[in-house]
Parts: C-alpha cells; structure tokens; sequence
C-alpha cells in the first residue's frame, strides 16, 4: 500500500466515524456558499440546478466519497456556481459579450490515447489557432479589486497537490496551468458533461446523460457563451482567434455541436483502440482513487469499452458528413507519429487554411522540444480490468476496417507470460 493510499484510508475512516461521509452535499447550501464568495445573486439562466442535483444525488447514493473526494466536490461545485455568477455579472455590464463571434471553429475528437492532444497541441504553435486554458477554465475571469491576475500560480499549486494525491497521473497526462485544456471543464459549468463520469462512479448521471436527446445541447449553448468570454477580454482591437478545440467526448455530442456551431470543423483521430483501451482505463482509475472509498477495477475496464466502443460508432456512423459545412477531416495516429508536420499539412490543407512557413517552423520546434510528447511509457495487463485483448480485438474490428486503422500489435510474450499492453507514450 503506497504511503498516499494509507493517509486516504486514515483520512475516509476518521471523517465516517463522525458521520460526514453520510451527509450528502446540499444543493441550496453550495448555492450559497458561491453567492457569498462574490457578492452576486444573479446565476441568469439556472438551467444548471436540474443537471446539478441528478448529480449531486448520484454523488451521494453511487460515488461512496472519501473525504477528499467530498471536499473535492464540494469544491469544484461552488468554483462551477461561483463562475456562472461572475459570467453573469459581465454580461449585465457589457452586454456585447453574447455578440461576440465564434467562427468556423475546430473540433478534434477520437478514442482517447489516439494522438488527439499531440495533434491539438501541434496547431496551437500557430499563433493564429487559441483553445481555451487550464487557468481559463477554472477561473475565467481575474479576482477584482486585486490587480494583479495570480490564476496561473494559484491554479499551478492546485495541480501540485492533486499530483500529492495522484502522482502517477503527471505521466498519464502531463498538465500545466498554461497547457490547452479539454472542452469537458467548460461543459461541466452547468453540469452535463462527461467530465464527472470519469472522475466519479455515477452510472445513474451518466445514463441520463446517454438518453436524454437534449442533455448535451444547453451544455454547447454554454461552451460558446464560455467562449464569448475569453475572447471578448482581448479587446475589441485584437484579431479575432481561430478556435481550436479537443475533446474526446465531442463524439457524444455532435448533434449538440452541429446545432451551435453549424460552421464547426471536425478533426476525427483515428488509432487502434485496443492497443490504447487499458491506458484510458487506468487513467480512469487513477483519476478516482484520491476521491472514492471503493475502486472496481474490472467495472472501471467494461465501462471504458462499452463507453468507447459506442465512441467508434458513432464514429461510422457519421463517416465523412458530420451535418457540418465541411466533411470531416481524418487523421491517422500512425501517420501523426511517423511524419508530425506532413500530418497537420494535411489538415490545413483539408479546410483550406493557409499555413506560413515560419508557422510549420513553430510545428518543428515544438515536435523537437516535446520527445514522446511529454508522456511516459507504461504496461499495462488486460486482466487486471476483467478485460480479453481477443474478445475486445473482435469488439472494435467493425470501426477498424471501416476507417482502415491498422492493428499495433503488441510484441509476442514470452512462454507463461500474461498478456500485456505496452502503449505508446504519445497518448492523447
């Protein structure tokens, strides 16, 4: 047992004994709590409270929260509540912040593991391409009244101590506070998002997620308002960004996208999914374990397949017309990999955007800077997750041969060897 596990245990079994565990968070008291932090009533349009309590409650009757996995939600809940009261705020004050323009934007998606991050972060050396940031997110606008915007180092801080909690997770999926963050943390400010469903056990949440035809569409109508924010703060002077956006779980919700941004660019990463399932498992796993009593490892393996199996369907399903302007662009990890800049070539060139020379110089530099992407290699074994590499092989072979996904095939074992996952250290 790691040192961090026993000092959770300690820490779950002193704050069950004084019955916090069983108390679940109160929807009006966290409510409260974000409106006293800055002084504002106004939330606009609480078309978050219903998300919010389907969540809270699945929190407390599915997640089984440690004390860190309390606090944690507690916390993040208020950050969520207290955002949509400062966005709010600015509206009322410059109300021609909704009439900002978010044009013709790029979606990047595919299974996760697939290249997606090495991709998104390839054309964010172009000055012309912006994605919203990991400080961004979680505080999208500077503290008032200081004058001095501290949000880079208060958020560093954070992802120090959640690396305390978690320190296997900096080579899983290496993070800063400045790094390009994923569109889930946006959606999660009015609590439909996908995001929740990795961090927590909440298959109930999740269910009502996959069946509710609308359920992803208020979240987009908030992921442009988000947006509307960052980019009005440049000032009416500055050059309007391209945005640049990746998320795994974009597949889920195209129809949501296609009805916001109907000018949206979609980027599909395509890898074999088998050779990276167990590596988004135990990124899952290793996500929450700082925050929960109780780990199914083998639940966490079958609901990473089924959750990505269905990924690839829709996948095939959409093909080459996403309902969007444009057809969708494909990208093969194994080309991303072997030549990085010939590969974003083609990508500029899918949508007829111009691409400098000086700016495929600025591509070259970040590939030299960035060995392996910034990833650590890893093994992993499918039966440590209830999972078959055969059973699973057959499973995902339909999305493979539809968009020619070429196998990576694992190195043979030696005699009396467990079957054994390497992946590639480039893994989102």
């Amino acid at each position: 047992m790691s040192i961090q596990t026993a000092v959770l245990r300690l820490a779950d079994a002193t704050a069950g004994a004084t019955g916090l565990l069983r108390r679940p968070l109160a929807f009006d008291e966290l409510l409260s709590a974000a409106r006293s932090n800055v002084g504002l009533e106004d939330f606009g349009d609480a078309a978050f409270a219903a998300p919010m309590r389907r969540f809270l409650d699945a929190c407390a009757s599915e997640a089984d929260l440690g004390l860190i996995g309390r606090l944690a939600t507690r916390w993040d809940a208020v950050r969520f509540l207290t955002n949509l009261l400062l966005l709010r705020a600015a509206e009322v004050r410059k109300p021609d912040i909704l009439g900002e323009r978010v044009a013709r934007p790029i979606f990047i998606t595919g299974v996760p593991r697939s290249g997606t991050t090495f991709l998104h972060r390839m054309m964010l050396a172009d000055p012309a391409n912006r994605a919203p940031l990991v400080y961004e997110t979680i505080h999208p606008y500077p503290p008032a009244g200081t004058g001095r915007d501290r949000r880079v180092a208060r958020v560093a801080r954070q992802l120090r101590t959640f690396e305390l909690l978690a320190p296997e997770f900096r080579s899983l999926h290496p993070l800063q506070a400045t790094s390009p963050q994923e569109c889930s943390e946006i959606t999660a400010h009015v609590f439909r998002s996908l995001r929740f469903d990795t961090t927590y056990h909440v298959p109930s949440y999740r269910t009502w997620l996959d069946t509710d035809p609308q359920s992803h569409l208020p979240a987009y109508l908030f992921h442009k308002r988000f947006l509307q924010h960052l980019q009005h703060q440049a000032g009416p002077a500055a050059p309007r960004p391209r945005w640049v956006l990746k998320c795994p779980d974009h597949l889920f919700a195209l129809n949501a996208i296609r009805a916001v941004y109907p000018d949206a660019r979609i980027v599909f990463v395509h890898r074999d999914p088998v050779k990276v399932l167990l590596s988004v498992t135990r990124l899952t796993e290793v996500l929450r374990r700082p925050f929960t009593r109780r780990l199914d490892l083998t639940g966490i393996g079958r609901q990473e397949s089924r959750r990505w199996l269905e990924g690839t369907r829709r996948m095939i399903a959409v093909g080459d017309d996403a309902g969007v302007a444009e057809p969708v662009c494909h990208v093969h990890y194994l080309d991303l990999v072997s030549d990085p800049v010939a590969t974003v070539e083609q990508v500029y060139a899918h949508f007829e955007l111009p691409l400098p020379r000086p700016v495929t110089a600025l591509m070259q530099r970040y590939v030299a800077a960035q060995p392996n992407g910034g990833y650590g290699a890893h093994e992993y074994r499918f039966e440590d997750h209830g999972l078959d590499a055969d059973a699973e092989r057959a499973k995902f072979r339909p999305y493979m041969l539809r968009f020619g996904v070429a196998p990576e095939l694992a190195p043979a074992r030696r005699s009396g060897s467990k079957a054994v996952a390497p992946v590639s250290p480039v893994g989102t």
